[in-house]
């Protein structure tokens, strides 16, 4: 590991700065600096893009020469190049426009790819949590209790569960839970109020050094405001004695260098089920950043998250056939829980040089959490029934630290970056018991305490040919796992080490501004759960996953970007952690590999659209023919929608979702239900001052399942017992109505 970080680093020394260059800076209005912008010669021959920053390097110019630069929601601006502009630090300032698709350009970055989740952001900004992952282009979501738990993802033929296969993160702060007491990498993302999303980046595969644990499927990055443009407040009401209200207050006013604000939000709403669902959600978060004259820059950030809930629960399909229960109604209402988070999270960005500088991060988070279910309701416990309490109390720790650095070669220009970081769990009684009611522990099935560490390191390169880019990378994670288990009568610490290396190498071909050509590859991991890993004596518990990206991009109109590809993922050997059932259960090798295609088309200076679609063929490696399938592995995904705005402040969109039937056993003899939703929005602003708006979720009324499982279930009535699909409704007609106020 040393001896590669010692070559990068050598080799990008020989080469640097032998050429004459042009430094510069993107910023906003409001002297922010602008991340990922594109600075170029209308030719396309010379590019860069502002580090995090803002800053950038362009080499080969001279006198005379026009140079651009772009930025997704502000004006494209261009210059002439003078002699005084190459002594000293240039300065870009970019102002705000009504978005429109020729402001994106295709370069040779590894992002440009992701850059439809800035678009759709653009022309379907997010008005609900529920909303907020399905900007993920091929990424469906289910949820378990209305809005309670986290949401059940699916990405790239995964049944993730609540996040085992994709990382999340909040302005660096991880979102996935390690050794969860409900299951592995459990992700509530709740505690993220839409409204203070400023950009959404995301990754698909193993492909990127800087995310480790959980990025499998891929990643996804939110990244949150630094400052507000204006104070609103606002609320929402709808069918169900559904209600939400929310408030972004903006603290220091226009000042230039330090901005803070503080957002809130607070939702109920009884669902539509029989059983009244009880949910109420409130968030706090605030937010400071400042930019001192060296452009070394602070935030810190501290939120405030808690949820409680009643639930009605999965019920069987069997149940609703006869007519016993609606569609709405319930075999056990008694389910439900309670959860809170509480983040503090502070980042600080140090300028080394004109082409380096290092961020730094640290956070700490303190969560609680307790769940009630019943998935199969007197199958073990004929008299009492078998609901089932998961509970946790938790500490994580984490810093990181990472060093960026710009460099210029004769042919060829190098950005390297090279970090460390420590995430430490500390989960006190990590719980599974066997309860009646709620109130009542009948039997104790696990019980323990976890300290989990994950210590690791990684550098990444970028070789910038022109036309071409070469971008090796390598990652390190160590972990350290230690389980106690307060069942048994004496004490009892079980430990166990591991570690993995994950290489990385992505090529990216431009040959023009209208084409991107690109081959990514690499490995990476998820960890098994600590209670899976002391189980098995530490054998096989990182295991690893290879994959490869082949695509394009395309744009071969100002207003029509096109995206598209094949992939192929393989997992190794892993052994699952069953949450709900304080079981340890193998699963053997996997492969997946399919197809992805995205078009957005902006059809008008106001309509646009946009289209994603999705085949996997996933399969476990080793089974027979016909009982090889993986279970709730989506094979056909599609998303996409009409949206209109207009400088007038009217808006509208709808847009659509469907998931294909698909397996959910591994015989294919158990069928999950594929559905088509529509959803239909519409907002007025008066005067920039006033919004008013209005929203249907299934538009149609489609009656649709949105979270369903192959189940073996008992009912109290019942000798035998039965295995079928087991759902939750997905919602029915659901309208709602909205009112802002921004000053």
């Amino acid at each position: 590991m040393k001896k590669i970080i010692y070559t990068l680093l050598i080799l990008g020394l020989c080469l640097s700065l032998q050429a004459q260059s042009l430094q510069g800076r993107v910023i906003d209005s409001s002297n922010q600096p602008i991340a990922d912008a594109y600075i170029f010669t209308p030719s396309g021959d010379i590019h860069s893009h502002s580090d995090a920053l803002g800053k950038f390097v362009c080499r080969g110019l001279k006198v005379g020469d026009t140079l651009k630069v772009s930025f997704l929601g502000f004006k494209t601006i261009e210059k002439t190049l003078a002699k005084e502009d190459f002594t000293e630090e240039l300065k870009f300032v970019l102002q705000e426009a009504f978005f429109e698709l020729d402001q994106v350009f295709i370069s040779n970055s590894v992002k440009s790819a992701n850059q439809v989740a800035a678009i759709d952001l653009q022309t379907n900004p997010v008005n609900s949590s529920q909303e907020i992952l399905r900007k993920i282009p091929g990424l469906i979501i289910g949820q378990h209790a209305g809005g309670g738990k986290a949401e059940q993802i699916f990405l790239r033929g995964f049944d993730i569960d609540h996040g085992t296969d994709i990382a999340i993160n909040v302005d660096g702060l991880p979102v996935n839970m390690v050794s969860h007491a409900h299951g592995q990498g459990y992700a509530d993302l709740h505690f993220l109020i839409p409204e203070t999303i400023e950009n959404i980046n995301f990754g698909k595969g193993p492909y990127y050094t800087d995310h480790g644990n959980f990025t499998t499927a891929g990643f996804v990055d939110f990244k949150t405001k630094d400052q507000l443009d204006q104070s609103t407040i606002g609320l929402q009401y709808g069918q169900f004695n559904t209600f939400r209200t929310f408030g972004l207050f903006d603290i220091l006013g226009q000042s230039e260098n330090q901005h803070a604000y503080i957002a809130t939000e607070y939702s109920t709403s009884d669902g539509p089920f029989e059983s009244s669902q009880n949910f109420n959600r409130l968030n706090l978060m605030g937010k400071y950043a400042v930019n001192f004259n060296n452009n070394d820059r602070l935030s810190v950030l501290v939120s405030r998250f808690q949820s409680k809930w009643d639930a009605s629960g999965q019920i069987p399909q069997r149940l609703v056939d006869n007519g016993t229960i609606s569609r709405f109604g319930s075999v056990d209402d008694t389910e439900g829980g309670n959860t809170d988070r509480t983040n503090v999270l502070l980042e600080h960005t140090k300028v080394i040089s004109n082409q380096s500088f290092v961020k730094t991060k640290a956070f700490y988070s303190k969560y609680n959490f307790e769940l009630f279910s019943n998935f199969t309701f007197f199958l073990e416990d004929p008299v009492n029934g078998d609901q089932i309490k998961q509970k946790e109390h938790r500490n994580i720790y984490g810093i990181e630290s990472t060093v960026f650095q710009s460099l210029s070669g004769n042919s060829q220009d190098i950005t390297l970056s090279y970090g460390v970081g420590l995430r430490y769990d500390d989960v006190d009684g990590n719980e599974l018991s066997h309860t009646l009611n709620r109130k009542t522990t009948l039997v104790p099935i696990a019980l323990g305490n976890v300290d989990e560490t994950n210590l690791y390191t990684f550098i990444n390169a970028e070789f910038d040919f022109g036309k071409w880019l070469i971008n090796p990378g390598i990652r390190a994670d160590a972990f350290t796992f230690d389980y106690v288990n307060q069942l048994n009568t004496e004490y009892t610490s079980l430990s166990e080490r591991k570690a993995i290396v994950s290489p990385k190498l992505n090529i990216i071909y431009n040959p023009n501004q209208h084409w991107q050509f690109f081959l990514k590859s690499g490995m990476g991991f998820h960890s098994n759960d600590t209670r899976v890993v002391v189980a098995q004596n530490g054998q096989q518990i990182l295991p690893a996953a290879y994959g490869v990206d082949l695509g394009a991009v395309w744009k071969p109109s100002p207003r029509l970007w096109i995206n598209a590809g094949i992939w192929y993922l393989q997992l190794q050997q892993e052994f699952v952690y069953v949450g709900d059932a304080g079981i340890v259960e193998p699963s053997g090798k996997t492969e997946r590999q399919g197809i992805e295609t995205g078009l957005r088309w902006q059809l008008s200076d106001y309509l646009f659209f946009d289209s994603d679609i999705n085949y996997t063929h996933a399969r476990a490696i080793g089974e027979p023919e016909g009982e090889n399938f993986i279970p709730l592995a989506p094979d056909l995904t599609a998303a996409g929608g009409f949206s209109f705005h207009h400088p007038s402040g009217f808006s509208a969109g709808i847009r659509y979702r469907y998931i294909k039937d698909r397996p959910a056993n591994e015989d294919n003899s158990i069928v999950a239900k594929g559905y088509f939703i529509t959803d239909l929005n519409a907002n007025y602003t008066f005067n920039k001052k006033v919004t008013i708006g209005a929203s249907v979720e299934n538009l149609f009324d489609q009656k649709w399942n949105e979270a369903q499982f192959a189940t073996e279930s008992r009912l109290f009535s019942e000798q035998e017992s039965v295995e079928e699909i087991h759902f939750t409704p997905g919602v029915p007609f659901f309208l709602k109505a909205s009112l802002q106020y921004h000053f």
